[in-house]
């Protein structure tokens, strides 16, 4: 079982309550658009990452993160693109993964705009889980946490953390 947190989109904004969180999980899960190192740095600190870059990381980070990110946890085949789209309305390269992989859980960020859907076609579990810096359009702040156990992906809850 592995109890995740999932972020995205910091923007070189991190702190205590986002580190809270991710005490209590297994692994930290990111989307992309961290801003800076020290974001890696102090997650790094609490618990192992996982992550692809975004449009707005530098290179030193694209050379620690890479753009697509595909890999197993426990029996969930999981796919992460930074700017993936949504159920319908997926990028060109989301749908070039999703139909070479066939992912069980597909994960972007960007949009800041969290969403959580059921992809009837490509048979998986859409996640975004929305911003939780303090730059963009959103106005609260968001992450979710969920657990994986064998080929179940379970208590999905979404995290406020107030406005930016």
């Amino acid at each position: 079982m592995k109890r995740i947190l999932l972020l995205s989109d910091t923007h070189s904004y991190i702190d205590d309550r986002i580190l809270d969180y991710a005490k209590d999980a297994d692994e930290v899960w990111h989307c992309g658009d961290f801003g800076n190192m020290k974001v890696i740095e102090e997650l790094e600190k609490i618990k192992p990452i996982r992550g692809v870059y975004g449009n707005i990381d530098e290179a030193k980070i694209r050379t620690i993160f890479p753009e697509v990110l595909s890999f197993k946890c426990e029996d969930i085949d999981v796919l992460m693109i930074h700017i993936g789209g949504y159920p319908e309305r997926y990028s060109a390269l989301a749908k070039q993964e999703i139909a070479e992989k066939k992912p069980k859980l597909f994960i972007s960020g960007h949009s800041h705009i969290l969403k959580a859907m059921y992809d009837k076609r490509n048979s998986l579990l859409h996640l975004n889980p929305g911003a939780c810096g303090k730059v963009g359009w959103h106005k609260v702040r968001t992450m979710m946490r969920f657990t994986i156990f064998k080929d179940e992906i379970k208590d999905l809850e979404v995290i406020e953390l107030g406005s930016k």
